[in-house]
């Protein structure tokens, strides 16, 4: 993605959207595949050779932002590597003792001419670390970043290349964002269950409100809404915005911060500027961490058996998005849902919408990794697991046994 100083955008109004490039315009697919192609001529050799060879072609012209943003994204896609005999650090670690066991002789040096002291000095550190002085001096700063070699390379088209560019200024502009809202028309069941999967995958703290036959209405918190964590968190909004694309039927509003003060930038999914890079099917992290507890939950023993869960439960004012579900023969279902990022005010929001609907077969799990608040909660119900790193599947057992004997 691209960095605050790169983002270009404009604003009409109270509307803002991003600077986007034509994609099909000659003049940009011939600069997006030069400078393809001038990465690609430096496989093997030092990032600072790249960077050398990627500022002439710069120059001093007027389109540097708009080159700078098609480099970023292309370096974005390098792999660097150290490249040397031996570690940089025990390289210079072993010289700089030497020349410390050295230093009368070099105090007593007004100037060492000739540099038989310094090649004495590499000769002693070849020595310990076995390798020839020739790999001392090509390793000893072979770790700063101007030394590193470039190995690998993720190629893309020019064409590529420019949708990427166009939709990291869109998502550039989602840093900055204080609430999303969308609004899901109605549409077959399959597709929204898997659009709030996308949601919840992303961990974005959300409230979700409709039903099938009107739709629905999702509110999603911004970073700038969040003080702690809130970078992090900025880039979670961003990298949900491919994911948003992949789907029909719906009409995005986000409230964007500015110097002027609040824009909206407004998206649906009839849009032709942006293209998604995402693949529906991708495992996105919380998709790992669900496969994992059904996991670890399917090899122990006991009355309950675990699934993941495929409804949409309508509360009444809202509606609950479960991931798992969690049967026994003659007994209620409890659905799990396991919270993203959040605050004590989202899940105490959440807790109210079960209240106000007489829902009570539900668990919810919640990461204190993924906590976006300094103030943590108080009076919790049973129905809710704090956890620190990782969700144990034999605590949960536990709790559902608790539940369910709460419920009876």
């Amino acid at each position: 993605m691209l960095t605050a100083d790169l983002a270009m955008s404009y604003r009409r109004g109270n509307r803002i959207s991003p600077r986007y490039l034509q994609s099909d315009d000659p003049r940009h697919l011939q600069t997006a595949a030069d400078l393809a192609l001038i990465v690609e001529q430096h496989r093997g050799r030092r990032r600072a050779e790249l960077e050398r060879a990627l500022d002439e072609y710069i120059g001093v012209g007027t389109d540097y932002k708009i080159l700078r943003g098609l480099i970023k994204l292309l370096t974005d896609r390098c792999e660097f590597e150290t490249s040397g005999a031996k570690d940089p650090a025990e390289i210079r670690r072993a010289l700089f003792t030497k020349a410390a066991a050295h230093h009368s002789e070099l105090a007593e040096m007004a100037v060492v001419a000739d540099g038989r002291l310094r090649q004495l000095l590499i000769a002693e550190a070849a020595a310990e670390l076995e390798c020839s002085p020739e790999e001392v001096m090509a390793g000893l700063y072979a770790d700063l970043s101007g030394n590193q070699r470039l190995v690998a390379f993720e190629e893309m088209s020019a064409e590529d290349l420019l949708d990427r560019y166009n939709l990291a200024q869109a998502q550039a502009l989602l840093y900055r964002c204080s609430e999303m809202r969308l609004r899901i028309e109605p549409q077959e069941p399959g597709v929204t269950r898997r659009l709030f999967a996308e949601i919840k995958a992303f961990r974005l703290i959300h409230a979700i409100r409709g039903n099938p036959a009107s739709g629905y209405d999702a509110q999603l918190s911004g970073p700038v809404s969040i003080f702690h964590r809130s970078q992090r968190y900025g880039v979670q909004m961003a990298v949900f915005l491919p994911a948003l694309l992949l789907y029909p039927g719906w009409r995005m509003r986000a409230e964007i911060g500015t110097k002027s003060g609040a824009a909206f930038f407004e998206l649906d999914s009839k849009q032709k500027h942006l293209r998604s890079h995402y693949v529906a099917d991708d495992l996105r992290p919380q998709l790992l961490q669900i496969a994992k507890l059904l996991e670890d939950f399917g090899k122990l023993d006991g009355e309950w058996y675990a699934q993941p869960s495929q409804e949409v439960i309508d509360l009444g004012e809202s509606a609950f998005v479960p991931d798992l579900v969690f049967t026994r023969d003659g007994g209620e279902p409890i659905y799990l849902e396991l919270l993203g990022y959040w605050t004590p005010r989202s899940l105490n929001e959440r807790l109210k919408e079960f209240e106000r609907a007489g829902f009570g077969n539900y668990a919810i799990a919640a990461s204190e990794e993924m906590r976006c608040s300094r103030d943590a909660p108080s009076q919790l119900p049973p129905n809710v697991i704090v956890y620190k790193k990782s969700l144990n599947a034999r605590e949960l057992q536990a709790r559902l046994a608790r539940l369910t004997g709460i419920s009876d």
